[in-house]
């Protein structure tokens, strides 16, 4: 059932059930610490991230790029012919990719003598785990620690349950045989909005049904504005308040989904259920432990990701923090400093980096403009379009904007920077600078100083920071 040689080591410093990016990093740190560490996956190493979400989604979303440029690539100049996208080839290149990661994640762990264990692991009172193998086989470890990492599964919809073909989640839409001519994305969040752009771009025409009164919740409006005209370009129309009740599979193929209020349901080839993921934690806990689940299946937690049994804490998305992966890096570093006593400060999730990777990009820290004066600030915001940022220009990628909120001082002028949001061509790797400002507490007059490169899409955040100090460039 072990891998690494160790078929007769049976106790360790640290236990890890579950092998995603909040188990495997604390396997990796903790054994960088040089701790003896044990990784019990039943499934793949890498998680729902490598293989079923964040990667393989983002390298869809670059096939759906690599034909954005094709058909626009006449504005350049440069005359090219458009036929057609094999499939079968972007499929095969999206798992190259992921394989080739899984790989170096395994290798790495090899290479720190991590023992890993492919099995189902149960945690018993004693921090004792008892393990059943992907052959059958049983085995039981114990642990000075266990780090619980067991993950989520996306959140399925009564009268949507998935089928492979014409409902699906997240775990089958990477494996879709075709594109479909037309698709409904039941759900606008981060991951809905990137099935709705990658579709889209690739040709399909789609359709989004989102219960709540705007898609994006968590963005800033000004950003969510942005999306939502860029998506109109595409041909995607956002519904929302859009309830569902079912659908009717037809004869031919596809299925009629019932909408609420709707008189006559709306006729297309494929169902992507995107709502959310669950906490999994069936059969992860045995009776008897300190570890208390809340009604919505989550294992509860205190700052520092410790559970109420001793020596047990829980990371990633088993827990009620945002299911980001490097969110759950983070978790992971945290819960191995703290069993090495290190007592290392907690995870600040209202300031942790978002990046949503639909076309356009939206990325964030910190408060967005309604959220910060709900909590009571007075503010004052500034907004730089890319409009007119030359780099923007020289891509041809001019949609979306830059927005710094900060906290306006007793003499009115602006002070410390609480937030910042940005959506436009690449901006998931523009956030650094922002995230930082707000994570330091920098006041716009600090972070004004910085120089910033010329021309860069980068150089949108320096003048928006800029112009809030009572004196710009470009703005």
């Amino acid at each position: 059932m072990s891998e690494n040689g160790a078929d007769n080591h049976n106790h360790f410093d640290i236990v890890v059930i579950g092998g995603g990016p909040g188990g495997y990093a604390a396997a990796l740190y903790g054994a960088s610490a040089g701790l003896d560490v044990a990784l019990v996956e039943y499934d793949k190493i890498g998680g729902t991230c490598l293989h079923r979400g964040c990667i393989p989604a983002k390298e869809l979303l670059e096939t759906a790029a690599i034909v954005r440029t094709v058909k626009h690539a006449g504005n350049f100049g440069v005359v090219v012919e458009a036929k057609s996208v094999d499939w079968a080839v972007t499929l095969e290149r999206k798992q190259t990719v992921v394989d080739r990661l899984a790989g170096g994640v395994a290798s790495l762990l090899k290479n720190r003598k991590v023992t890993i264990f492919n099995g189902f692991g149960t945690l018993h009172p004693g921090r004792v785990v008892k393990l059943k193998g992907v052959d059958g086989s049983e085995d039981t470890i114990t642990g000075e620690t266990v780090i619980l990492a067991s993950g989520s599964t996306p959140r399925v919809i009564p009268g949507f349950e998935p089928d492979g073909t014409t409902v699906v989640t997240s775990d089958e839409f990477f494996h879709l045989p075709q594109v479909p001519a037309n698709a409904v994305v039941i759900g606008g969040g981060a991951i809905g909005c990137e099935f709705a752009s990658t579709l889209a771009d690739l040709g399909a025409k789609v359709t989004i049904l989102e219960a709540l009164p705007k898609i994006l919740p968590g963005c800033d409006d000004d950003v969510t504005r942005v999306v939502l005209q860029a998506f109109k370009k595409k041909g995607i129309e956002v519904r929302t308040g859009a309830a569902v009740s079912g659908h009717e599979p037809r004869a031919g193929g596809g299925t009629l989904v019932r909408v609420d209020g709707d008189a006559a349901p709306l006729e297309t080839d494929l169902v992507v259920v995107s709502v959310g993921r669950s906490p999994f934690t069936q059969g992860v806990i045995a009776d008897g432990t300190g570890v208390s689940v809340s009604e919505r299946g989550h294992i509860e937690v205190d700052q520092l990701c410790r559970t109420g049994e001793p020596q047990v804490w829980a990371v990633g998305d088993v827990i009620n923090t945002p299911q980001l992966a490097h969110v759950a890096y983070a978790e992971a570093i945290m819960a191995i400093k703290d069993i090495l006593g290190e007592e290392p400060p907690a995870v600040d999730y209202d300031r942790v980096p978002w990046a949503i990777y639909c076309h356009p990009e939206v990325a964030f820290a910190g408060h967005s403009e309604k959220s910060a004066k709900e909590a009571g600030y007075d503010v004052v915001v500034s907004k730089h379009r890319f409009a007119g940022n030359s780099r923007a220009q020289i891509l041809g990628e001019t949609d979306g904007l830059v927005k710094v909120i900060a906290e306006k001082n007793p003499d009115g002028r602006a002070g410390r920077i609480l937030g910042v949001h940005m959506v436009g061509p690449w901006v998931t790797e523009q956030l650094s600078g922002g995230y930082l400002a707000v994570n330091w507490e920098a006041t716009v007059d600090e972070v004004a100083q910085f120089i910033q490169p010329h021309p860069s899409l980068g150089e949108l955040f320096g003048e928006s920071v800029l112009a809030l100090t009572g004196r710009s460039l470009h703005g």
